[in-house]
Protein backbone atom coordinates (compact mmCIF):
# COMPACT_ATOMS: atom_id res chain seq x y z
CA UNK A 1 0.00 0.00 0.00
CA UNK A 2 1.40 3.41 -1.02
CA UNK A 3 0.42 6.11 1.48
CA UNK A 4 0.92 9.86 1.33
CA UNK A 5 1.79 11.23 4.77
CA UNK A 6 1.31 14.98 5.13
CA UNK A 7 2.42 16.80 8.28
CA UNK A 8 3.71 20.15 9.44
CA UNK A 9 7.14 19.96 10.95
CA UNK A 10 10.58 18.47 10.76
CA UNK A 11 10.09 16.49 13.98
CA UNK A 12 7.23 14.50 12.46
CA UNK A 13 9.11 13.91 9.23
CA UNK A 14 12.39 12.85 10.83
CA UNK A 15 11.19 9.36 11.69
CA UNK A 16 8.92 9.93 14.68
CA UNK A 17 5.64 9.86 12.77
CA UNK A 18 6.79 6.88 10.68
CA UNK A 19 7.62 5.00 13.88
CA UNK A 20 4.15 5.67 15.29
CA UNK A 21 2.49 4.62 12.01
CA UNK A 22 4.47 1.37 11.97
CA UNK A 23 3.54 0.73 15.60
CA UNK A 24 -0.13 1.20 14.62
CA UNK A 25 0.10 -1.54 11.99
CA UNK A 26 1.85 0.05 9.02
CA UNK A 27 4.93 -2.19 8.93
CA UNK A 28 4.55 -3.26 5.30
CA UNK A 29 3.39 -0.01 3.75
CA UNK A 30 5.31 2.55 1.71
CA UNK A 31 5.12 6.03 3.26
CA UNK A 32 5.89 9.06 1.12
CA UNK A 33 6.05 12.39 2.94
CA UNK A 34 5.07 15.92 2.06
CA UNK A 35 4.67 19.11 4.06
CA UNK A 36 1.33 20.80 4.65
CA UNK A 37 2.93 24.08 3.55
CA UNK A 38 3.40 22.71 0.00
CA UNK A 39 1.20 24.80 -2.30
CA UNK A 40 1.26 22.41 -5.26
CA UNK A 41 -2.15 20.91 -4.46
CA UNK A 42 -5.46 20.99 -6.38
CA UNK A 43 -7.98 23.75 -5.79
CA UNK A 44 -11.17 23.08 -3.81
CA UNK A 45 -13.92 25.67 -3.85
CA UNK A 46 -15.84 24.68 -0.73
CA UNK A 47 -14.87 25.22 2.85
CA UNK A 48 -12.39 27.24 4.86
CA UNK A 49 -9.21 26.81 6.79
CA UNK A 50 -7.85 23.34 7.40
CA UNK A 51 -11.05 21.70 6.14
CA UNK A 52 -10.33 23.07 2.69
CA UNK A 53 -6.59 22.38 2.91
CA UNK A 54 -7.19 18.78 4.01
CA UNK A 55 -9.58 18.16 1.11
CA UNK A 56 -7.01 19.58 -1.29
CA UNK A 57 -4.54 16.99 -0.01
CA UNK A 58 -7.14 14.22 -0.44
CA UNK A 59 -7.46 15.19 -4.10
CA UNK A 60 -3.69 15.37 -4.56
CA UNK A 61 -3.28 11.89 -3.08
CA UNK A 62 -6.02 10.50 -5.26
CA UNK A 63 -4.75 12.24 -8.42
CA UNK A 64 -1.26 10.85 -7.81
CA UNK A 65 -2.35 7.25 -7.35
CA UNK A 66 -1.89 6.88 -3.61
CA UNK A 67 -3.89 4.19 -1.85
CA UNK A 68 -4.49 6.33 1.25
CA UNK A 69 -3.70 9.65 2.92
CA UNK A 70 -2.48 10.32 6.46
CA UNK A 71 -2.79 13.99 7.40
CA UNK A 72 -1.65 15.42 10.75
CA UNK A 73 -1.62 18.98 12.03
CA UNK A 74 -1.05 20.68 15.39
CA UNK A 75 -3.94 22.29 17.20
CA UNK A 76 -1.67 25.11 18.45
CA UNK A 77 -4.45 26.34 20.76
CA UNK A 78 -6.84 26.96 17.84
CA UNK A 79 -9.84 24.81 18.81
CA UNK A 80 -11.66 25.11 15.45
CA UNK A 81 -8.94 23.01 13.79
CA UNK A 82 -10.29 19.88 15.49
CA UNK A 83 -13.76 20.41 13.98
CA UNK A 84 -12.36 21.31 10.54
CA UNK A 85 -10.29 18.12 10.41
CA UNK A 86 -13.17 15.99 11.71
CA UNK A 87 -15.35 17.35 8.89
CA UNK A 88 -12.63 16.69 6.30
CA UNK A 89 -12.17 13.15 7.65
CA UNK A 90 -15.86 12.43 7.14
CA UNK A 91 -16.33 14.29 3.82
CA UNK A 92 -16.86 11.89 0.93
CA UNK A 93 -18.37 14.09 -1.79
CA UNK A 94 -15.03 14.73 -3.54
CA UNK A 95 -13.34 11.39 -2.90
CA UNK A 96 -13.70 8.12 -1.02
CA UNK A 97 -9.94 7.76 -0.67
CA UNK A 98 -9.12 6.08 2.65
CA UNK A 99 -7.71 8.65 5.03
CA UNK A 100 -6.59 9.14 8.59
CA UNK A 101 -6.66 12.76 9.63
CA UNK A 102 -5.65 14.01 13.02
CA UNK A 103 -4.94 17.02 15.19
CA UNK A 104 -2.24 16.77 17.84
CA UNK A 105 -3.36 18.63 20.97
CA UNK A 106 -1.54 21.12 21.45
CA UNK A 107 1.28 19.92 19.27
CA UNK A 108 2.89 16.69 18.07
CA UNK A 109 5.57 17.26 20.73
CA UNK A 110 3.01 16.53 23.47
CA UNK A 111 2.78 12.93 22.28
CA UNK A 112 6.47 12.50 23.12
CA UNK A 113 5.68 13.34 26.78
CA UNK A 114 3.04 10.65 27.35
CA UNK A 115 5.28 7.79 28.51
CA UNK A 116 7.95 8.58 31.09
CA UNK A 117 9.46 5.09 30.72
CA UNK A 118 10.17 5.73 27.02
CA UNK A 119 11.65 9.13 27.90
CA UNK A 120 13.80 7.55 30.62
CA UNK A 121 15.05 4.89 28.18
CA UNK A 122 15.94 7.41 25.47
CA UNK A 123 17.37 10.17 27.67
CA UNK A 124 19.34 7.94 30.03
CA UNK A 125 18.05 9.38 33.28
CA UNK A 126 14.91 8.95 35.40
CA UNK A 127 12.14 11.17 34.01
CA UNK A 128 9.13 11.71 36.25
CA UNK A 129 5.72 11.44 34.64
CA UNK A 130 4.85 14.83 33.12
CA UNK A 131 1.36 16.21 33.74
CA UNK A 132 -1.38 15.71 31.13
CA UNK A 133 0.58 16.17 27.87
CA UNK A 134 -2.36 17.77 26.05
CA UNK A 135 -2.61 20.48 28.74
CA UNK A 136 1.06 21.53 28.65
CA UNK A 137 1.24 25.06 27.17
CA UNK A 138 4.54 24.51 25.31
CA UNK A 139 5.35 20.79 25.00
CA UNK A 140 8.20 21.44 22.52
CA UNK A 141 9.98 23.49 25.17
CA UNK A 142 9.42 20.79 27.82
CA UNK A 143 10.94 18.21 25.46
CA UNK A 144 13.86 20.53 24.79
CA UNK A 145 14.40 20.99 28.54
CA UNK A 146 14.38 17.21 29.11
CA UNK A 147 16.91 16.77 26.31
CA UNK A 148 19.18 19.52 27.69
CA UNK A 149 19.56 17.63 30.99
CA UNK A 150 20.49 14.38 29.25
CA UNK A 151 24.07 13.25 28.62
CA UNK A 152 22.81 11.77 25.35
CA UNK A 153 23.98 13.96 22.49
CA UNK A 154 21.15 13.72 20.00
CA UNK A 155 18.98 16.27 18.23
CA UNK A 156 15.41 16.87 19.30
CA UNK A 157 14.23 15.20 16.07
CA UNK A 158 16.29 12.11 16.91
CA UNK A 159 14.90 12.16 20.45
CA UNK A 160 11.37 12.09 19.03
CA UNK A 161 12.24 9.27 16.63
CA UNK A 162 13.66 7.20 19.48
CA UNK A 163 10.82 7.96 21.90
CA UNK A 164 8.21 7.09 19.27
CA UNK A 165 9.99 3.78 18.74
CA UNK A 166 9.87 2.98 22.49
CA UNK A 167 6.58 4.56 23.56
CA UNK A 168 3.77 2.39 24.86
CA UNK A 169 0.94 2.99 22.39
CA UNK A 170 -1.75 2.14 24.97
CA UNK A 171 -0.32 4.75 27.37
CA UNK A 172 -0.14 7.27 24.52
CA UNK A 173 -3.82 6.63 23.67
CA UNK A 174 -4.78 6.95 27.33
CA UNK A 175 -2.83 10.13 28.04
CA UNK A 176 -3.56 11.90 24.72
CA UNK A 177 -7.23 11.06 24.38
CA UNK A 178 -8.29 14.13 22.41
CA UNK A 179 -5.55 14.03 19.78
CA UNK A 180 -3.70 10.75 19.51
CA UNK A 181 -6.51 8.30 20.33
CA UNK A 182 -8.84 9.29 17.46
CA UNK A 183 -5.89 9.61 15.08
CA UNK A 184 -4.64 6.13 16.05
CA UNK A 185 -8.10 4.65 15.49
CA UNK A 186 -8.27 6.17 11.99
CA UNK A 187 -4.75 5.02 11.13
CA UNK A 188 -5.52 1.46 12.27
CA UNK A 189 -8.65 1.47 10.09
CA UNK A 190 -6.52 2.22 7.04
CA UNK A 191 -4.13 -0.64 7.79
CA UNK A 192 -6.85 -3.27 8.34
Amino acid sequence: MRILVVSEGKHEQSGALDNLLKRLGGHHHLFEHDRIANTDIPRVHKGKGYFKKALRWVLKAENNGYDALIFLIDEDGIKKRVQEIREAQNHNLLSCLPRAMGVAIRTFDAWMLADEKALTEVLGYNVNRPPNPEAIPNPKEVCSDFLAVSDTRISQSEMYARVSHEINIDILCDRCQSGFRPFAMRVRNIFQ
